[in-house]
């Protein structure tokens, strides 16, 4: 059974920095496909990064260069991390790590994919 249970988010300034940790056990699919949604109150969920077992990384436009994704280690069970910088107060949302599989095209995005956490908290202050 997969498990996804996410640390790290908390209450911060605008500007100042987190990082968000998932940790991914009993899946087993080989060419996953994992990464981060958000969900802000009141908005649509949206994927903020998806990245496969390579290592390849695909942000939400909104990112522009602040957050960065990794692993610590490309088979699973692994850690998932979001580092997460320049934080602004749109960026106040709940952080939800998801895996899953590719699409049927081959494609890896977070907002395809079928098991999610429980989500962390991000409040970002003006």
């Amino acid at each position: 059974q997969v498990h996804l249970v996410e640390s790290g988010g908390g209450s911060v300034q605008a500007g100042e920095s987190l990082r968000l940790s998932c940790e991914v056990t009993g899946y087993t699919y080989e060419d996953y496909c994992m990464g981060w949604l958000r969900q802000a109150p009141g908005k649509k969920r949206e994927g903020v990064v998806s990245i496969d077992r390579h290592g390849t990384a695909t942000y939400g436009d909104f990112v522009k260069g602040r957050f960065t994704v990794s692993k610590d280690r490309d088979e699973i069970p692994l850690t998932l991390f979001l580092q997460m910088t320049d934080l602004k107060p749109e960026d106040t949302a709940t952080y939800i790590c998801a895996a899953g599989g590719r699409t049927w095209r081959g494609d890896c995005s977070v907002e395809a994919v079928g098991t999610w956490g429980q989500g962390t908290l991000v409040t970002v202050s003006s």
